[in-house]
């Protein structure tokens, strides 16, 4: 229980910094008002986060929560490849309605030069146990090709959603993430599928 009120307490912590980063911005956001609007206290703030830089560093724990809350609206009689193509399109809309064009570029470029922890690529996340256990039971049905390691698939999902939400904030975000997502990713996971797929037209 104790382990469960502290996650429950680091989460409403990041879920109302992160709310505040996109309505007001990054440099106009306070401590005092993460804690207010989390309605947390001073001493719990300060327990989890050294300041509200450290926050910058969990993005990928809001994006977790969200696949969390995702996992639990799969639709069990979808085939792998429509659940892979759902989780983009919701996580994408997510991150167009709740995570700042600047913040997104500030992790991304954090990510590439910092010498400590890269959460992006953590492999105990929940976004990679669920990837591995979505395209795991695609390869079992026969849904997905075997050729290609469940690892590798995932590290090629992981790879082009990385790519496509760098390309967005190269560009300014001047498209739609979450459309763009859904037009150009069944092409980059083309190769997951099997060659009978392929040839009776079942394109993702």
């Amino acid at each position: 229980m104790a382990k469960k009120n502290a996650r429950n307490t680091r989460s409403k912590i990041v879920n109302a910094a992160w709310k505040l980063f996109y309505e007001q911005g990054y440099e106009d956001t306070t401590v005092e008002e993460i804690i207010e609007v989390s309605q947390t206290s001073k001493g719990s703030f300060y327990h989890y986060f050294d300041g509200k830089d450290a926050l910058l560093g969990t993005l990928s724990s809001l994006f977790d929560e969200k696949y969390q809350e995702l996992s639990l609206c799969l639709d069990t009689e979808t085939t792998a490849m429509e659940k892979l193509l759902f989780l983009n399109r919701e996580l994408f809309g997510m991150i167009e309605n709740r995570v700042s064009l600047d913040l997104l570029a500030r992790l991304l470029s954090t990510q590439l030069v910092t010498n400590g922890e890269k959460h992006l690529l953590d492999r105990n996340r929940t976004y990679y146990r669920l990837l591995r256990k979505i395209i795991g039971e695609g390869v079992e049905a026969g849904e997905l090709d075997s050729r290609l390691s469940v690892s590798e698939m995932v590290k090629i999902y992981a790879l082009s959603e990385r790519a496509l939400m760098y390309d967005w904030c190269l560009c300014g975000g001047e498209y739609s993430l979450r459309q763009y997502g859904a037009s150009v990713l069944p092409s980059f996971l083309g190769c997951f599928l099997t060659p009978d797929s392929l040839k009776s037209g079942q394109a993702p």
